[in-house]
Order: structure tokens, then sequence, then C-alpha cells
């Protein structure tokens, strides 16, 4: 076997494609689309290197493993990387010289950022080639349906004195917002950017947080959140003239019901769940956090399901949902998810 190193070309995804056939693992299915010619980072364009192995027998090349590294608009410290190797040419040294390329490479990127970053799931031929290489988890996210119901809806006080079953109980503090709300969007980046202090996202603009998770190409198509109670600046007995802060938020998508494919369709009869995008206000104190968002959860999950990512540094939710999968009350839809790095 004569393996030989070469910059990616147009036609290798067909003749990959060929010999690698359908993607093994989700992370596989994402990442594919990243290897495509190299670029040097001018135009607008993101810069990226990305090599093909080729078995050369009688004198053809024949593509059997590529790699690529390259910039990232968001979460800029690190460079996301991606290896293949056909099954029939693993354990044979060719992904690790393309990580040694691939290393070299990201000495000269722009940013003057060099460290990797990768996706693998537990268990794969992937994550057992990042431990090898030196890569170490920093991060495991998780999907998760939660079942209709699964936790006990919250209590909240009537307005005006009434009883706290009253038909207006919790008006006050249970509202819809607009997608394009500024209050919303504003509390959306601050939190995003506050769960990933493991990797930060840089500075997030308002413009930036409408189109990563607000705008209609995102898909999404609503928004809930759960308020403070007003107070009044005047003292009790006055009407509020503000409406109380926002505790926690809820942003729904018309995503795919089955996000992973490889975990085949729902069971018959079983309600597709909404994808939903769960967090708080930052500056909460942490059980203030975590009463919130259980708050806000087991509303949205009062009768239909809905499915979430769960990032181990999201410390709230993870107080809510990880009971629940331990009773049964939700589940995993589909394989973890490990962020390695160097």
């Amino acid at each position: 076997m004569a393996i030989e190193y070469r910059e990616w070309r147009e036609g290798d995804d067909l003749a990959l494609l060929e010999i690698w056939g359908g993607p093994e693992t989700s992370q596989a299915r994402q990442f594919r689309g990243a290897l495509a010619p190299s670029s040097a980072g001018t135009g607008g364009a993101l810069w990226r290197r990305c090599i093909v192995a080729e078995d050369v027998i009688d004198e053809v090349g024949i593509p059997v493993a590529a790699g690529v590294v390259y910039e990232a608009s968001l979460h800029p410290e690190r460079l996301w990387t991606y290896i293949e190797v056909a099954k029939d040419h693993r354990r044979a040294g060719i992904g690790a010289s393309l990580l040694a390329l691939l290393r070299r490479e990201a000495e000269h990127a722009p940013s003057g950022v060099a460290r990797l970053r990768a996706k693998v799931e537990p268990g794969t031929p992937g994550a057992a080639f990042a431990e090898a290489v030196g890569l170490s988890p920093i991060q495991r996210s998780r999907l998760v349906i939660v079942e209709p119901g699964a936790l006990r809806l919250p209590v909240f006080p009537a307005r005006d004195g009434g009883s706290a079953g009253d038909e207006d109980a919790g008006s006050d503090v249970v509202m819809e917002l607009a997608t394009g709300s500024v209050e919303l969007t504003d509390v959306v980046g601050r939190y995003y950017t506050s769960i990933h202090g493991w990797d930060s996202p840089g500075v997030l603009s308002m413009g930036q947080v409408q189109k990563l998770f607000l705008d209609d190409l995102t898909g999404a198509h609503g928004a809930i959140v759960l308020r403070a109670q007003p107070e009044s600046a005047f003292g009790a007995g006055v009407a509020p003239s503000k409406k109380g802060r926002i505790r926690a938020f809820a942003v729904s998508y018309a995503a795919p019901a089955n996000p992973d494919p490889a975990q085949g369709p729902e069971p018959e009869g079983t309600e597709a769940p909404t994808d939903v995008f769960v967090g708080h206000e930052p500056a909460l104190d942490a059980d203030d956090a975590a009463e919130a968002v259980r708050d806000m959860l087991a509303l949205i999950a009062y009768q239909h399901p809905v499915m979430l990512e769960l990032d181990d540094s999201m410390t709230a939710l993870r107080a809510a949902v990880e009971p629940l999968l331990d009773s049964g009350k939700a589940r995993l839809a589909g394989a973890e998810t490990l962020v390695v790095s160097d």
C-alpha cells in the first residue's frame, strides 16, 4: 500500500463517497460537508485547508481518506478539524499522518489560532482515534426528549388579589414574545455566552444572535418567557408600570422531529417532539435559575413532548432534566456527542 497526500480536488467528494459509503455517525454526516477546496480566507470566505490521501495502485491514485481544518466565525478560539478514513485502510497510520499535515497547516491560519477541536461519538473509532492523538473531551452534549407531563406545573399567584386557581393566574409572568424582540435577543445572547466559557463564542452582536437563534431561517417560530413578578416602584397597592425581568425563556423551532436518521423513525402512534432552546437570565443565582428553568420546562412539556440539547455546561437545565432521564420521564434522542480538543 503506497499512500500519497495532496490537496482536495473537484470530484473527490464523489470518489470518497463510493469508498466510504453512508456516514457511520451523526458527526460524519455533519462534517463531511466541510470537506471542500482549500481557501486562503479572503473575500469573506473562512480559511480552510483540506487534504486527501490516495492509495496509489499501478500509478493510479484512489482517494481513501481526507481531512480538513478550518476557522470558525463562531467560537473562534479553536479551529474545527475532521478526518475520515475508509474502513479497510484504518489502523495504518493514515489518520495520524493527515492530522500531522493539518496541524502543520494550522500554524499558518490567518487568525493565529492553532488549537484544534472536533466532535466524536463515545465508543466509536473516531473517539478512539481522538484519544490516541491527544484530543481530550471538553464538553458533552445530549439530545433529550422530555415526555408530556413529566414535571408538575408551577403554581403562580393570581393578579389583583385573586386565588392561585384563577384563570388569569400567572398571566403577569408567563408571556409570549416575538422572536424579533430586543429583550429576548439580549437574554438569549448572554445566556449562550455564559454556558460556553469552555469554548468562548466571542462577543456576539444582537444581529448575530438573531441570525443564529431567532431568525426565520433558523426555523424559530415562537417564544415564551417566564418573568419575575412585576413590582411597583411606588410600593404595594400601586399597580406596577413595568413587566418583571425575564427569568427563563423557551424558543421553539420548526425542526425535523427525528434529528438522527440512524435512530429510525419515531414509534407509530408517538407524537413528534417540538425542538426547543431553553435557557435563563445568566445573572440569576443557581437556585433561582434551576427553579425558573424547571418551571419553564414544565409549562412547555405539559401536554406535548419537547426535544432539547443538553450540554454539561447547562447546569440549571441539567438539574431539571437529569432526574427525568433517571426516572424514565425523558429519553435520549441519539448518541452522546463529545467535543474534544488539544
